[in-house]
């Protein structure tokens, strides 16, 4: 009896080590039923996933509370932008999960940006930053959108640094947030302060809990919705402790992605960046965390509905159709991962 048990092990194995990689077994899988025994699902996902750190620090750039209190009033503050209509808040609206809901950001000249603006929250655990990978970390993506002409459009970094020096305020709090620093006020520290405010929004959801062995922190639905989106190979791309991203993928492995966007405009991605003909269609894969609420999606916001989005990705990415129940399903186990935002974070400080 133990021998069969045993081959019954390895025979499933076998078999969901094929829908990882692709490979079909001869008869159609139920994928409802894929995984044996009352906890599996649970310890394969802690496998593939990890629970919410408590901190994302960063060697580079040691966390103080003076530096958190400065780096989240310069999110808040519009002097970062030239005219004043922008703040990082603007586009990042942490009251809405840290996006605006908007297809593409309005800018502080009234124009719109090119990309989707992504999420801030749980942004410190990505190994790299913009939907094309272009900035490294946080403290470097910090100051890219406030030097952008459409974005927040400062001039110039001496340009700002003279302006928040213009205000008695931010000179006492940056010597406060970098007391052993000759020079306090500087754009290099601006970058860093913001970064340090943004390495605390981080947002625990139900599914950590159920990851750190709550088994009732997920309903039945989501378990099952989870099962499937771990089957038809959704963890490609979308595993770690940010269920995504870590990783470069091509949008539309299957077919072209803007024929079932219905994307305004063709956008080629990455090669922009590298000038490499490998990253034609390229991008960041996005983390799925809060993603009930950081609709619209894709690179282009180009879709509002979260089952549609589901689907897409399924048959474009996977060469997958699936069923109505799947993609409930599915989109349940995806609601499971709506955390928290801090509350503190949510005060705006002016």
């Amino acid at each position: 009896m133990k021998i069969v048990n045993k081959m019954i092990k390895i025979l499933l194995s076998i078999v969901f080590l094929g829908q990882l990689i692709g490979c079909k077994p001869k008869d159609k899988l139920d994928r409802s039923k894929i995984y044996v025994g009352k906890d599996s699902i649970q310890a394969l996902a802690a496998n593939l996933f990890q629970v919410l750190p408590d901190s994302v620090p960063n060697p580079d750039n040691p966390l103080s509370f003076e530096k958190i209190a400065l780096g989240k009033m310069l999110y808040y503050d519009t002097k970062l932008s030239n005219k004043g209509n922008n703040s990082c808040n603007s586009c990042h609206n942490l009251s809405t999960f840290g996006v605006d809901n908007k297809s593409f950001s309005v800018g502080d000249d009234g124009l719109n940006g090119g990309r989707n603006s992504p999420t801030v929250l749980n942004a410190a655990l990505h190994a790299f930053q913009f939907w094309d990978g272009r900035a490294k970390d946080v403290e470097e993506q910090a100051g890219m959108p406030i030097l952008n002409p459409i974005e927040m459009h400062i001039p110039n970094e001496r340009f700002l640094e003279e302006k928040l020096k213009n205000d008695p305020n931010y000179v006492k709090l940056f010597k406060e947030a970098f007391p052993d620093a000759s020079a306090p006020l500087t754009y290099e520290h601006i970058r860093m302060a913001i970064a340090a405010f943004e390495r605390t929004l981080l947002t625990p959801s139900r599914f950590d809990d159920y990851l750190a062995g709550n088994k009732d922190a997920l309903t039945q639905k989501e378990k099952t919705g989870l099962n499937t989106f771990i089957s038809i190979g959704c963890t490609t791309c979308h595993s770690g402790v940010a269920l995504g991203g870590n990783m470069f993928q091509k949008f539309g492995v299957f077919g072209n992605y803007w024929e079932f966007t219905k994307s305004a405009k063709i956008d080629s991605g990455r090669v922009s960046i590298t000038k490499n003909n490998s990253d034609v269609f390229v991008f960041k894969t996005p983390s799925l965390r809060n993603i009930e609420k950081t609709y619209p999606y894709f690179h282009d916001g180009s879709v509002s509905d979260l089952k549609s989005a589901i689907s897409i990705m399924a048959k474009l990415q996977l060469n997958k159709t699936l069923s109505e129940e799947e993609v409930t399903n599915i989109e349940a186990f995806l609601q499971s991962l709506t955390g928290k935002v801090p509350e503190d974070a949510l005060v705006n400080p002016f």
